[in-house]
């Protein structure tokens, strides 16, 4: 419910206009309203996002799904690693900021994963792991193809045994959504390479991807997170649903 009595001190009563019908049909046009309405910025799943960017004549910012990754390094200091993997699964699983997928260098794996995904497995989180996690730790389900491209949005957990940092990068760009993606290392080098090289909206180096957030990145009020490459993209606030415009004060100038 708009309360337009809370918006009347900061903005003029009718620039704001709430539309009660939800007929399909309403939605449709007003996707065709160019030159009136300038944006759209569709909330809801992803199935609803495509069908609005597919039918729009206006520009969409999209919200597509968040596939969030984090990778443990071989240099990882394990117990930051473990709190980071854990807050980015658990402390709100259902979000779009959330780690769907987590990927661990081999040389540490042995160590680090089964007390990692036992942590994990005490709240409920379900592991689904590759042949070699499940060589690693015993009991946990394979992970299939399309468990690398889902955003689960629950208690489910993707875990992957990788070789390098570089393979760390290209299963991010095959599988992830440009969401948020976060490196766990003491190594420079492959934290530069890691930040230079995943082409995601948001990338951390040794923090959660829970971060990825409006209030969180000084924005205010958090209208959404946008993994679009052109105008808005990542948490968005307010500065980002507005434009520009030169004003340009002159005495006579001419142009030679």
């Amino acid at each position: 419910m708009l309360n337009k009595e809370a918006l009347r001190s900061k903005i003029p009563e009718g620039a704001i206009i709430m539309i009660q019908d939800t007929a399909r049909k309403i939605v449709d046009e007003l996707l065709q309203q160019e030159g009136l309405i300038d944006l759209v910025m569709p909330r809801g799943g992803e199935s609803l996002i495509r069908e609005v960017a597919k039918r729009s004549r206006l520009p969409v910012i999209k919200h597509y799904k968040g596939i969030c990754h984090t990778y443990v390094d071989k240099t990882a200091n394990l117990k930051m690693a473990e709190e980071i993997c854990y807050n980015a699964k658990v402390q709100r699983p259902g979000v779009c900021n959330a780690m769907e997928t987590m990927l661990v260098h081999k040389e540490i794996a042995k160590k680090f994963l089964p007390p990692m995904i036992k942590r994990l497995e005490d709240p409920g989180v379900e592991i689904r792991g590759c042949v070699e996690t499940k060589r690693i730790v015993k009991g946990i389900t394979l992970a299939k193809e399309a468990d690398w491209y889902t955003e689960y949005l629950d208690l489910v957990l993707s875990v992957k045994v990788v070789k390098d940092v570089e393979e760390a990068i290209q299963h991010i760009m095959k599988y992830g959504s440009f969401h948020s993606d976060a490196i766990i290392t003491e190594d420079e080098v492959n934290a530069a390479r890691f930040l230079k090289e995943v082409d995601s909206a948001c990338v951390y180096v040794n923090a959660s991807t829970r971060f990825t957030d409006g209030g969180e990145f000084g924005k205010g009020a958090e209208i959404g997170i946008s993994t679009d490459k052109i105008h808005a993209r990542g948490p968005m606030g307010v500065e980002e649903l507005t434009s520009y415009k030169y004003i340009i004060f002159g005495k006579g100038q001419v142009r030679i």
